[in-house]
């Protein structure tokens, strides 16, 4: 049994204008050491469903169901004692911006240790050293004295540090990292990507990496869940996932990343459209209205089924196999990878 495992997660938000089908059946897990990736375009569910682990999107208008196992308990009805012990302590999130995610009227030093002394009978001064040495560890310089400074006195690459630092306050064994590198330039990226790892090998933490770019997986991801409009669409290893997709939205993320080990030739493939509301998502097949590809049997809803002889690459597609073969190269503006080298 997996370290964290969900199975046929469901969150719907009850609005004014309908049932939102924020996530639509998701299953996934992750191990301790291992690194999964959950990749998608903005409102994919894929944030949704990480929240709902932490129990942070419950409320009077939220439709929860399925099942969060961790170690084998399911944690998904966990009271609020439970879910307190929870959070910090063996699941903890790094959230997508770090300027508002840390209080900007609080020093760093005091936001650190009230992360301690919330789960650990430890006294003020004890927390101020974990404090100073989780700093210390993210590569902060003069990381004591920084304790005394305000969020506004870091650069944007140095609060996401502190919120990885707070994360990891309690040494969790789960860290899910929300787009850990958005708004950061593209050294920074690579220097907080290289830090996760680093600490994840270290601290043998499971790591869930949630992002909307399948490049900033490529180097650190074990396995892949691509996901589309509130359900997981394809999910493979990192291999099977960049040299073997299987399903034409993953064709699509693909064929939009620059490849700088090839010559440009022409512009990069665009999937056409936009995602559909999940207020009425489509008959089926969610990707249907923007797939080239599709065929009538596109309107019945597809299962999220193993490839024949890879018991662990699953695709929702009903393109027979020998067809992506011939349909997954990018052709005029149809999406797809670009064809092998000569």
């Amino acid at each position: 049994m997996s370290l964290l495992e969900v199975q046929d997660l469901k969150v719907h938000f009850e609005t004014d204008d309908g049932v939102v089908k924020a996530v639509d059946g998701a299953s996934f897990s992750v191990d301790k050491g291992q690194t999964l990736g959950i990749v998608g375009e903005s409102g994919s569910g894929k944030s949704v469903a990480n929240m709902t682990i932490l129990g942070l999107t419950r409320s009077p208008i939220t439709s929860i169901e399925g099942r969060i196992l961790l170690d084998g308990r399911d944690i998904i009805d966990a009271g609020a004692d439970e879910l307190h012990q929870v959070r910090g302590e063996d699941i903890a999130m790094i959230f997508q911006d770090p300027l508002t995610s840390l209080h900007p009227f609080f020093k760093i030093g005091r936001q650190l240790s009230e992360a301690i002394l919330v789960h650990k009978d430890v006294s003020k001064q004890e927390a101020t050293d974990r404090a100073a040495e989780l700093l210390d560890l993210v590569g902060i310089p003069d990381a004591r004295r920084r304790l005394g400074d305000y969020p506004h006195e870091f650069s944007g690459g140095m609060r996401q540090r502190v919120m990885i630092a707070m994360a990891l306050i309690n040494d969790p064994r789960v860290l899910i990292a929300d787009e850990p590198t958005t708004a950061l330039d593209v050294t920074i990226q690579a220097q907080i990507l290289r830090l996760i790892q680093r600490l994840q090998e270290q601290l043998g933490m499971a790591v869930i990496l949630i992002t909307h770019d399948l490049g900033v997986v490529a180097d650190v991801a074990d396995y892949i869940n691509v996901m589309y409009a509130g359900r997981i669409v394809e999910a493979g290893t990192l291999d099977e996932i960049f040299y073997d997709p299987q399903h034409p939205y993953t064709w699509g993320l693909l064929g939009s990343l620059a490849r700088p080990d090839r010559p440009r030739t022409r512009r990069l493939s665009q999937i056409q459209g936009q995602p559909p509301s999940l207020l009425a998502p489509p008959q089926g097949c969610h990707f249907r209205p923007r797939c080239p590809h599709e065929f009538d049997k596109c309107k019945q809803t597809p299962g999220l089924d193993p490839r024949a002889g890879v018991p662990g690459h699953l695709d929702r597609c009903w393109l027979p196999p020998e067809k992506k073969r011939t349909l997954r190269v990018v052709q005029g503006d149809q999406i797809g990878l670009e064809a092998p080298a000569a």
